[in-house]
């Protein structure tokens, strides 16, 4: 990396969904970018490891406010991301007879109220009745997390916006109205940026970028989570969750053939509640800490998998045994607000921590949420 000084309007850290959408949005603004991302290549974590769920809404009836935000949401992402979207599958809600926080008659005044189709099913040859007080036909999508994260890079790099990846921030001053912000490369090369306003998109390592720059942290909390991948043609056109409690969720996964697995219980094998992730495995790899987490997808200290725990708490909600082929599973580290404990809502935050030089932070856990950013930039 050349040493440089080069100023920019704004410096966008993190190249996932949110980060890339965010530069791409004010790139076509007439804005002078920067996209700073620390891995090799844009959208490598938590924007491709995750259900692959374009949410309808249902899946939180004790947050509607973050259900109302993904429905509002959905049919704009959706005619933007049509090619990557797959619909043409029968997904079902369903509520466990015992333990569930929701009960039937409150999930169908939830959906009545924010006008969601639901069609309870009293009968259904696939699924036990013996374990679920009610079902429902519903109507979610699946995207595809691979093709949206190659179309997003085919998007920057058609847009001459420019990326620096294998670099992340060093160390960041305040300058009169801009920021003074040192870069520093994989190799360990420096170079400095002024720029007039920052938007941390950085998700997991949010509050890392906030203590750097001298703004306030977010209540956050973190867990290393597993998301299995399968292949059963017994399931082909079927997605199934079973909400609202420790329960869990198989649908298609996007265009690829394959379902993705998870479970309250199972996919998230560690929980931190410190603001900066902290795990028990970074004590096996001396080069990943709170303040600089690697990917966890190719770590050998993650967890073991427990998609045969999951498997085997989904099968019990089905008639019939069902083949269940494992064909891999993807680790990274969700983190939430600590907050959305209470009501289990994903809401997306969008601040403004600092003016003059603007401070911006994004926190989002919801793919068809990108939108909100032009609210606030």
């Amino acid at each position: 990396m050349k040493s440089r000084h080069e100023t920019y309007d704004f410096l966008i850290i993190g190249g996932g969904l949110f980060g890339v959408y965010a530069a791409l949005y004010l790139h076509r603004a007439g804005h002078r970018v920067l996209l700073v991302e620390k891995d090799q290549e844009l959208m490598r974590r938590a924007s491709l490891v995750n259900q692959a769920r374009l949410h309808g809404g249902y899946h939180y009836p004790r947050s509607i406010a973050t259900a109302k935000m993904s429905d509002d949401n959905k049919v704009r992402f959706t005619a933007d991301h049509q090619d990557f979207i797959l619909g043409h599958f029968k997904k079902y809600y369903a509520i466990d007879r015992y333990g569930s926080f929701t009960d039937a008659s409150q999930f169908e005044r939830f959906c009545n109220y924010l006008k969601l189709p639901c069609e309870r099913i009293r009968n259904h040859p696939a699924f036990s009745y013996d374990r679920l007080e009610a079902l429902y036909l519903t109507r979610e999508d699946t995207f595809d997390p691979v093709l949206i994260a190659a179309y997003y890079r085919e998007q920057i790099q058609a847009s001459g916006l420019p990326v620096l990846t294998n670099c992340s921030p060093a160390f960041a001053e305040r300058q009169a109205d801009q920021w003074l912000v040192c870069l520093r490369d994989a190799s360990g090369e420096e170079q400095t940026i002024q720029c007039a306003a920052v938007l941390n998109a950085t998700y997991a390592g949010t509050n890392q970028i906030n203590r750097m720059f001298g703004v306030r942290e977010i209540e956050l909390m973190h867990e290393i989570s597993e998301i299995a991948l399968l292949h059963s043609s017994q399931l082909k056109d079927i997605g199934l969750t079973v909400m609202d409690g420790p329960f869990g969720s198989i649908m298609p996964f996007g265009r690829s053939g394959l379902h993705s697995l998870s479970s309250v219980a199972y996919t998230h094998h560690e929980v931190s509640y410190r603001n900066l992730p902290e795990f028990n495995c970074q004590h096996r790899r001396t080069d990943c800490q709170p303040d600089q987490l690697r990917d966890c997808k190719t770590c050998f200290a993650r967890p073991k998998s427990n998609f045969r725990k999951m498997k085997v708490q989904m099968g019990q909600y089905f008639r019939e045994p069902v083949d269940w082929q494992h064909f891999q599973s993807y680790f990274t580290i969700k983190s939430k607000l600590k907050a959305s404990h209470i009501d289990d809502g994903r809401p997306t935050e969008i601040s403004v921590l600092q003016e003059n030089p603007y401070f911006y932070c994004i926190f989002a856990g919801k793919i068809n949420s990108i939108y909100e950013v032009e609210k606030i930039l």
